[in-house]
């Protein structure tokens, strides 16, 4: 049992300062299961270990995605490894071999999240759902239904199932998206419409948008060149500036 402290500067490093330097970096797998099973911070950055015992090292986690998928919740879009968190679930969402019912649960919980986000990462999230689109053609029904949510009389998505297979995200309309094309930044309602055309194949590099913050927001509004706006070059003639208005012959503008 480490302080939380340590647990997080130990996590920070394990995936670059310590499992390359090891000579069975499998002895930590007990260590990193119990640090992804804690919850909050700590699961987010066990992430990176547990994402190289995976891939290199043959390790089998059971119900490894419900996990990940339990870990989507309000904070995912503040904390301070936002950026680390979403990389690696961009990874753990790239292979093609994933039900279509896991993808749309995910897509599903992190729209309704999107509603209380903030602008920055907004504008990170949603070409992350596009992605996930692209990748996964059989959950575009969540776009694309029939009649859309105006033909619900609620939402079949159960937010509070922990269980993906059991949240009826499939049978669900991302309404969210809708709601998020009427925001109030205007580069997320931009974001949010591309939802309403045909998706390119080529998949959107979200890289640079991963460390976005509020303050650059900001700074790319302030330093935004305003446009040109044109001004009347019309004279004003008559009492109600027309040129050939009859109260033009009896009235004049001093």
């Amino acid at each position: 049992q480490l302080p939380t402290g340590l647990y997080k500067k130990v996590l920070v490093i394990m995936h670059d300062c310590i499992l390359p330097y090891m000579n069975e970096p499998t002895l930590m797998i007990d260590f990193l299961t119990v640090a992804y099973g804690i919850g909050g911070a700590i699961s987010l950055l066990a992430l990176n270990g547990l994402f190289i015992l995976i891939h290199q090292h043959n390790l089998e986690y059971p119900d490894f995605y419900k996990k990940l998928y339990s870990l989507l919740d309000p904070s995912i879009y503040h904390v301070k490894y936002r950026a680390r968190f979403f990389h690696l679930t961009d990874l753990f969402l790239s292979s093609s071999h994933l039900p279509a019912y896991l993808v749309a649960a995910f897509i599903k919980r992190l729209a309704r999240l999107a509603l209380t986000a903030p602008p920055e990462a907004l504008l990170m999230v949603i070409p992350f759902l596009c992605n996930l689109f692209r990748r996964h053609p059989a959950c575009r029904v969540l776009v694309h239904r029939p009649g859309g949510p105006e033909d619900m009389s609620e939402d079949p998505y159960i937010m509070e199932e922990e269980e993906p297979s059991e949240s009826r995200a499939l049978q669900s309309s991302l309404w969210e998206i809708q709601a998020l094309q009427n925001h109030y930044h205007p580069d997320v309602a931009k974001a949010a419409a591309v939802l309403n055309q045909t998706l390119s194949e080529m998949e959107d590099d979200i890289s640079g948008l991963l460390e976005l913050s509020g303050y650059e927001l900001f700074d790319k509004e302030v330093k935004k060149k305003a446009a040109d706006v044109p001004l009347e070059f019309e004279q004003v003639r008559g009492l109600f500036g027309k040129k050939n208005d009859i109260f033009a012959e009896h009235f004049t503008l001093d």
